[in-house]
């Protein structure tokens, strides 16, 4: 009977052992502090603000107090055309960027995952369009795409092809004018997720495959790829995101226009809150955005815990 209790006595999880009884540490809090203090002052206050905004008539320059008007706003957005055609540029938009930035990017990362001369310069030089802000980035490709004397205009006379247009102000040729910037802004950020996942792979899995005679194709798909995969998936959701919530790029090349063919949400909510002055429903236009943001993220991070489970 005192064998048995003592081992029952040992078998309870200690304070001090990190049990259910162990205290709580408050010093660690004052560690934690620094970083969570600007992340509610300058984005769980906005955010919860801008909720709240949503469901008021909330306009500048008006003397009235503002006034509690329940999902009236969210009501207007339902029949609002011009916000759901905005809507599918956005998604067009993103989709239309992320997907060729990340088939090039992968490209890219395999060539730079070889031995190769000057690697080290190549991979230096795929990161300077991550390094440039992207109204300086807007700014360049404008004189890129500019009718008279841009150089893509300069290049198509001298081979003969043509006079030229003017690829912003065009109807048809603005928006994938601007998916191109896209892709090419947002390249070295992908290019690095992917090639640290590449050299996260172990080269003794690529040479057993080799030895057993899998051609590079073959390795890619049964070595590389599954490695690959849990990075791929991540990087592409978060440009997803990155590039739905475009603003200053777009902004800084079209400025929504021509006719609205580049309008995406974020430009026509930041027209409606300070060119017109509806802030409610510029909220109400952010509410949705972050809805459907956060459905992506819902399903995104539901199909990586299902492939956890799986593996």
């Amino acid at each position: 009977m005192t064998l048995v209790t003592a081992r029952k006595r040992s078998a309870k999880p200690s304070p001090r052992a990190g049990g259910p009884g162990r205290p709580v540490d408050h010093g660690a809090w004052f560690l934690v502090l620094p970083a969570l203090i600007p992340i509610l002052v300058l984005s769980v206050g906005p955010l919860l603000y801008g909720i709240v905004l949503a469901f008021t008539d909330a306009q500048s320059g008006r003397t009235e107090p503002t006034q509690w008007i329940g999902t009236l706003n969210f009501q207007d957005l339902l029949h609002d055309t011009l916000f759901w055609e905005s809507f599918r540029i956005g998604l067009v938009w993103a989709v239309g960027v992320t997907v060729p930035q990340f088939v090039l990017a992968l490209g890219l990362a395999l060539l730079l995952n070889e031995e190769l001369r000057l690697r080290w310069l190549a991979r230096a030089l795929a990161i300077i369009p991550w390094a440039m802000p992207e109204v300086v980035v807007g700014i360049m490709w404008r004189l890129v795409y500019n009718p008279d004397a841009g150089i893509l205009n300069e290049t198509i006379r001298d081979l003969g092809l043509g006079d030229g247009r003017d690829w912003l102000s065009n109807l048809a040729t603005a928006l994938p004018a601007v998916i191109v910037v896209g892709i090419w802004a947002g390249m070295p950020q992908t290019t690095v997720a992917l090639l640290a996942g590449l050299q996260n792979t172990p080269r003794e899995l690529h040479e057993a495959a080799a030895m057993d005679g899998a051609g590079a194709w073959r390795r890619f798909r049964t070595v590389t790829w599954p490695a690959l995969k849990p990075v791929a998936l991540a990087i592409t959701a978060l440009n997803f995101i990155w590039n739905f919530n475009s603003f200053a790029l777009v902004y800084v090349l079209t400025q929504g226009g021509p006719g609205g063919r580049t309008r995406l949400p974020m430009l026509f909510a930041y027209e409606e809150a300070f060119r017109y002055g509806q802030f409610g429903y510029a909220a109400a236009m952010g509410c949705v955005m972050v809805a459907v943001i956060s459905v992506i993220l819902a399903v995104h991070l539901v199909g990586r815990l299902r492939g956890g489970e799986d593996a």
